[in-house]
């Protein structure tokens, strides 16, 4: 298990780290904790997941993968990369709705932190679980289940990892389909919402270093057909790009309008290659879609502090969702996500301004990426936030499984 996060910006404060082979193993090691945090593939951004205490990867535990044709689900371990997943559902005849940017990350861990692709009609990967199995902060075993839950398990699926150890995650699943990837250079800001609702899943790329997005990905289904050659006032990539300017393409999923598998093209990079470019720092706000234009009118002034700092800047949107803290709860939501270069220190002003300016947009942080926002502005974005801090007090009450940041955002 490594001492720090995926890029490096977090060194883990951890006085022990474990790596239990059994459940049996892991229950006997949270009931005599005082403090435990599981960790997954590392790919958060901030302290939500680091403690001082005992640090729990779930890796050693057997990766199973049980696909249930009755009721068209897998139930799977908590520590299984989705791009792993997405294989063995695929040679099933199964897929899941949509994929993450990256398949390198974990079930749980993307559940957690309600971590999304793109797609109007697509809500994040957290609204396609059916049941959680977790250890509970006595060391119980705790299944919850949305068909016998209801809102109690609205509100323990993204839930940052507070409310215990989750060893399995239930997903629904949907027939195997294909995808074609097409890339569309210059798109005019004023035909983004055109953008967005014309293929199965779209994701814009921009360095605000000009009034245009740069790039446009469309995701449509196989048998959808091209976009037409002046496609709302675009020219068609040459060849295959990556989203960072002067990144090397090999490690995108397939592009030209290639037909491929669901999970081949409904991420942006491939199961075996560093993903994005590796050395960065990331931040992501979801706002209401209907407010995407005038958003990134609010960041315009501030435009090029923002490209001196940014590698890039996605936008994508994601469907409106009834899990308690979820970014998109009840709001159809367009998500703009940075990117930046690896100095914090240079990022640390910029980041205040975006912040600043979003604020009127009532943002929901991304909760595995870097954000400042006030913790009482985060609270008001939330409707449901003293409904899960209640659920947090019941299900935790002697903060076993909180930490620094998680005490700041749901204070006891």
């Amino acid at each position: 298990m490594p001492g720090h996060n995926w890029a490096g910006n977090v060194r883990y404060a951890a006085a022990r780290r474990h790596r239990p082979s059994t459940v049996t193993e892991l229950r006997r090691l949270v009931a005599a904790g005082d403090r435990v945090r599981a960790v997954g593939t590392g790919h958060s951004f901030n302290r939500f997941g680091d403690t001082t205490g005992d640090l729990v990867s779930l890796a050693g535990l057997p990766p199973t993968v049980e696909v249930d044709r009755v009721r068209r689900t897998v139930t799977v371990a908590a520590a299984v990369r989705y791009g792993d997943l997405a294989i063995r559902l695929h040679a099933a005849g199964y897929a899941l709705p949509t994929m993450a940017s990256l398949p390198h990350i974990s079930v749980a861990g993307a559940v957690a932190t309600a971590t999304h692709g793109s797609g109007v009609g697509i809500g994040n990967l957290a609204t396609a679980v059916a049941a959680l199995e977790l250890v509970t902060a006595d060391g119980d075993l705790l299944t919850v289940r949305r068909d016998a839950d209801g809102d109690r398990f609205a509100g323990m699926v993204v839930a940052l990892g507070a409310l215990g150890v989750v060893t399995r995650v239930t997903l629904d699943l949907v027939p195997a389909f294909e995808v074609r990837q097409y890339v569309r250079l210059g798109l005019p800001r004023a035909a983004l919402d055109e953008a967005f609702v014309s293929a199965y899943s779209v994701s814009l790329f921009t360095d605000w270093r000009g009034g245009r997005i740069g790039q446009v990905w469309r995701k449509q289904l196989a048998d959808a057909p091209p976009p037409e050659a002046g496609w709302l006032g675009t020219t068609t990539a040459a060849g295959p790009v990556h989203p960072v300017p002067g990144m090397p393409a090999e490690s995108c999923t397939a592009q030209l309008g290639e037909p491929g598998p669901w999970h081949e093209r409904l991420a942006h990079f491939r199961l075996g290659f560093t993903p994005s470019s590796g050395d960065e720092l990331q931040s992501e706000y979801h706002l209401p879609r209907a407010a995407a234009a005038d958003a990134l009118a609010a960041l315009d002034p501030v435009a090029d502090r923002i490209a001196a700092v940014l590698q890039v800047c996605e936008l994508r949107t994601v469907a409106a969702d009834e899990l308690w803290l979820s970014p998109q709860y009840r709001r159809d939501s367009v998500a703009v996500h940075f990117t930046w270069t690896a100095d914090a220190d240079a990022v640390a002003p910029v980041l205040a301004e975006v912040e600043a300016r979003l604020a009127p947009f009532a943002p929901r942080p991304h909760w595995g990426k870097v954000f400042t926002l006030d913790p009482a502005a985060v609270a008001a974005a939330y409707p449901r936030h003293a409904d899960f801090l209640a659920l947090l007090r019941t299900l935790d009450p002697a903060g076993k499984f909180r930490t620094a940041l998680l005490d700041r955002h749901f204070p006891r």
